[in-house]
């Protein structure tokens, strides 16, 4: 059973105009029953170590074993209780100027149950602060900020609403599509059916995976990648001429190249070279 901690930081004025702000950190060995009838005055995130919880927020009621929490918003009404003789639970609280925009861009926003595998970082996150909290001063002002944004991301990342793949999990299914673009952007033929059948699923599976993944279609990521090489040759084949390094990236029509690069880059390919080329 882990060791119980628990650490309160120190909030200035400064730090509150922070996008994030790392408010306090804790491990509690034997959690209790807690009611909030009013909700937390700040973002409370709450997993389990061990044992199992109930927990239950705006109507609904989840049961958090080991390896699963929730992140709460502020001032939400919510309450948990035991279910085990032992419920030894993870808590970080934090806040900021940018805290809801943040939350909500990254999803996170939605106060339902997140779990994840043993071997996610998740899992040994009680261990790992128990030694970095030592000193409170370490989590002030950016330092705080940092760690917020850190374990967003690994909720981000890692965590798996129910029923679904995780982030990770996601992006590690297409990779073969990410290899196959890396390898035949310049193919003026590789297209959404092509990238499908690598992995084994229809187009429009494929293009839900990818909006789920990056928040874009495969198309518009094909399209951004052969952007990204043609500003590549652009500025290291000078000799080329424009209308080749189109061709060479994969567009059969020099007018869409130049229109999908003046809308991805914000300026016309000659322009990116005069302008970046030196």
């Amino acid at each position: 059973m882990p060791e119980a901690y628990s650490r309160h930081f120190v909030t200035t004025g400064w730090s509150e105009q922070l996008p994030l702000h790392l408010t306090s950190v804790g491990c509690t060995k034997h959690q209790t029953a807690i009611a909030r009838e009013s909700g937390f005055d700040g973002f409370h995130w709450l997993h389990t170590i061990e044992g199992a919880g109930e927990f239950t927020v705006l109507g609904r009621t989840y049961r958090l074993g080991p390896r699963q929490g929730v992140l709460l918003r502020p001032d939400v009404p919510h309450r948990y209780h035991p279910l085990t003789e032992f419920w030894s639970t993870w808590y970080l609280t934090f806040d900021g100027a940018l805290a809801n925009p943040i939350t909500a861009s990254l999803e996170l926003h939605r106060m339902e149950a997140l779990s994840w595998d043993e071997q996610c970082p998740l899992s040994q996150i009680h261990d790992q602060y128990e030694e970095k909290c030592r000193y409170s001063f370490d989590f002030a002002g950016l330092n705080g900020a940092l760690e917020v944004y850190t374990f967003l991301t690994l909720l981000k990342q890692h965590g798996q609403a129910s029923g679904q793949l995780s982030l990770s999990r996601e992006h590690e299914r297409l990779t073969p599509v990410y290899l196959m673009i890396e390898e035949r952007f310049s193919d003026p033929d590789l297209g959404l059916p092509l990238m499908a059948d690598t992995l084994g699923v229809s187009p429009q599976r494929l293009h839900t995976l990818f909006r789920k993944s990056l928040g874009i279609s495969p198309y518009q990521y094909l399209l951004r990648f052969r952007i990204q090489k043609a500003k590549e040759l652009l500025l290291h084949r000078r000799e080329r001429a424009v209308k080749d390094i189109a061709a060479d990236v994969g567009f059969q029509d020099f007018s869409h190249f130049v229109g999908t690069f003046r809308r991805v880059a914000g300026m016309t390919p000659t322009v990116f070279r005069q302008h970046y080329g030196d």
